[in-house]
């Protein structure tokens, strides 16, 4: 899955992108709430986690401002307002699910990821496409020209991340914080490496190259015919 959490405690938002990541899923950040809404109305997401009270934008009009432009992307509030009243109020400003802070992490994950089934139960199921390339964001599964490929969690989120920015040059950079949670380059080569093991996974064999270096820029996911 693609989440967007919107969580302003730095150290509380450090933990669960940790673990939703660890758990091979794309994860994006907004610290404040009107950095959140942006995000939530420009970007592409499976799901959101969203805290209730937020500088800037607090979370109930974050989500009310979305449901109102036809935004259905599934929200789970996340809140140390756990009061009966508190819940209702976030239930009916258009959020799907509600946890209280303090929370267990297993919990969340089961969360979204029931969240993204009832989604996927909706909508016919959530595919991304490049050319015969196919991944199935709620089997977790992926398929080139029919064939199954097997991929390691942290793999899958790479190609997710990859797969949803089909066509463009994706940096390093893009790609450390996104997939691998790092504000810094950390030095070491754990993307030549990734990207490598999944060429070899996605590309090999098949009668053409789908991911492309670009050189001093990174990567890109693209059919080149």
């Amino acid at each position: 899955m693609r989440i967007l959490v919107i969580e302003d405690d730095l150290e509380a938002a450090s933990y669960m992108l940790k673990g939703l990541r660890e758990s091979g899923h794309v994860v994006e950040h907004a610290a404040d709430g009107k950095d959140g809404l942006y995000m939530a109305a420009a970007g592409s997401y499976d799901a959101m986690v969203v805290d209730r009270m937020l500088p800037g934008v607090d979370g109930l009009t974050i989500v009310k401002t979305l449901r109102s432009t036809g935004n259905a992307t599934p929200v789970l509030f996340l809140s140390a307002m756990g009061e009966v009243d508190d819940r209702v109020r976030g239930l009916k400003a258009g959020g799907d699910d509600y946890l209280t802070k303090p929370y267990a992490f297993a919990e969340l994950l089961a969360r979204l990821e029931a969240l993204d089934r009832r989604a996927g139960a909706v909508t016919g199921g959530t595919m991304l496409k490049v050319a015969d390339l196919e991944m199935d964001l709620v089997g977790r599964s992926v398929r080139r020209a029919g064939r199954s490929i097997e991929l390691q969690p942290k793999e899958f989120a790479l190609l997710e991340y990859l797969m949803r920015h089909a066509g463009q040059v994706v940096t390093r950079t893009m790609l450390l914080e996104n997939v691998w949670d790092y504000s810094f380059d950390p030095q070491t080569n754990v993307i030549d490496v990734h990207i490598s093991r999944l060429r070899q996974k996605i590309d090999k064999d098949f009668d053409r190259p789908l991911l492309h270096t670009v050189r001093g820029s990174g990567y890109s996911l693209r059919d080149a015919r």
